[in-house]
């Protein structure tokens, strides 16, 4: 976030502040929820390989993915993609 925040001529306090109040949310937990829901689509659209959808929408690695995934929305993405 220390990018978004020099982008506004912000410290990271206050843009952390600003971005709260204005969209409801902090900005660490609306990326969060940005990258999974593009992970979803992701899922029901295209034959990916998980590990390769991880890094499409920003994580590091595949268990990581998996781990935010199952926490947000209480399936692992390879459950998902298996029912959907």
């Amino acid at each position: 976030m220390d990018g978004l925040s020099q982008s506004a001529a912000l410290s990271r306090s206050a843009f952390g502040a600003r971005f709260t109040a204005l969209v409801g949310q902090s900005a660490m937990s609306y990326l969060t929820d940005w990258r999974l829901l593009l992970a979803t689509r992701l899922l029901a659209e295209i034959d990916l390989p998980l590990a390769e959808i991880a890094a499409r929408v920003g994580y590091g690695s595949e268990p990581v993915f998996g781990r935010a995934y199952t926490r947000v929305y209480g399936q692992s993405p390879g459950h998902v993609r298996r029912s959907g």
